[in-house]
């Protein structure tokens, strides 16, 4: 009379070895992600040095490292500090925001027209920008609470 057969369960060991698999390519592909990322911040900040019609030897020198530094950046071979992030941006007039989101280090918030507009104008500094952007955000939410029921504006 034939043995019937039992479905073969992985014992401990090979549950590990499963567990080590997966954290393995988890790991990978996280270093992917990574390295995107510094490929992504690299050549963003290239094309706005170009756009700008900056040299990168005059951004190196505004932001306050070398060239080959900034040019291992630009190239994806180093990921910038957030204090670099931010020379590099008052260098190029741009939103230090806008290299954070790209570098990964903070999440993208929705754009709106204000916001757009005061990131835009060349004429404020990293700080006012801001400053302004923190009043306008506590007036939105202070203008919720207080408006009058059936107002076009009232919240939903």
């Amino acid at each position: 009379m034939p043995v019937p057969r039992v479905p073969r369960q992985d014992g401990p060991g090979e549950r590990v070895g499963h567990a080590v698999e997966h954290v393995g390519q988890v790991v990978e592909q996280a270093g992917q992600a990574v390295g995107q990322a510094v490929d992504d911040i690299g050549g963003y900040i290239r094309s706005q040095r170009e756009s700008a019609q900056v040299s990168l030897r005059q951004l190196a020198r505004t932001a306050g490292v070398s060239n080959p530094y900034l040019s291992q950046i630009e190239r994806g071979l180093r990921k910038p500090s957030a204090e670099i992030l931010q020379q590099i941006a008052k260098g190029l007039r741009i939103s230090a925001e806008a290299l954070y989101v790209k570098a990964g280090i903070l999440d993208e918030r929705p754009a709106s027209d204000v916001t757009d507009a005061v990131f835009a104008d060349p004429t404020l500094t990293e700080r006012q920008k801001q400053v302004l952007l923190e009043i306008y955000q506590s007036f939105r939410q202070e203008g919720g609470k207080h408006v009058a029921p059936g107002h076009p504006t009232e919240p939903s």
